[in-house]
């Protein structure tokens, strides 16, 4: 029931890490999207703030019908950082795998699909560096690739601290986990 800008919030969709996800209704264009907060505990953090922006950096960087539409990046009247994105019906590749095991059509459906948004992102030369059942919404028309909040430019003004280990360790290719360079 809260309005931000002209976006009014109807529910949470989920979170983590760098930010909460919420559905809302665009007031002035009349559809639906998903509006992603940097967390509060961010909200001062310069490096926290680039790393959001280059999250809308990245995924809007690239058009591409698996890749998750970018609208704008915004900021509240107390200076919290949100992207705005296209809303998705469906469910994440993770909520669907918990139901059990997919049918083998099914399961290259969708690899095939995230592997064509991922071919367009690196074309681009962007390198999501987060891809797991979590980031991935199932819908209708095919599967969304989500969360571009890890995700890097080629030669582009590095944010992460060369070295660390950044994703999620079960998802994370071998590079990630020894600290090198992902691409």
């Amino acid at each position: 029931g809260i309005t931000v800008s002209q976006y009014e919030i109807v529910a949470k969709l989920g979170g983590g890490g760098m930010g909460v996800v919420y559905k809302a209704r665009d007031i002035k264009l009349g559809r639906w999207v998903a509006l992603k907060f940097l967390p509060h505990q961010w909200s001062h953090d310069e490096g926290a703030k680039q790393r959001f922006v280059r999250e809308a950096q990245a995924a809007s960087a690239t058009n591409h019908r698996n890749i998750c539409i970018i609208h704008n990046i915004e900021e509240t009247a107390d200076g919290r950082l949100f992207i705005v994105m296209a809303y998705y019906e469906g469910e994440t590749l993770k909520q669907k795998l918990e139901r059990g095991p997919l049918p083998i059509q099914d399961a290259m459906e969708i690899a095939s699909e995230i592997a064509e948004g991922l071919a367009k992102a690196h074309a681009q030369g962007v390198v999501h560096r987060d891809v797991k059942p979590g980031n991935l919404l199932v819908t209708d028309d095919g599967v969304k690739i989500l969360d571009f909040g890890l995700a890097k430019f080629a030669d582009a003004l590095q944010l992460t601290v060369p070295g660390s280990t950044i994703g999620t360790v079960a998802y994370m290719s071998p590079e990630q986990a020894r600290g090198e360079e992902a691409d």
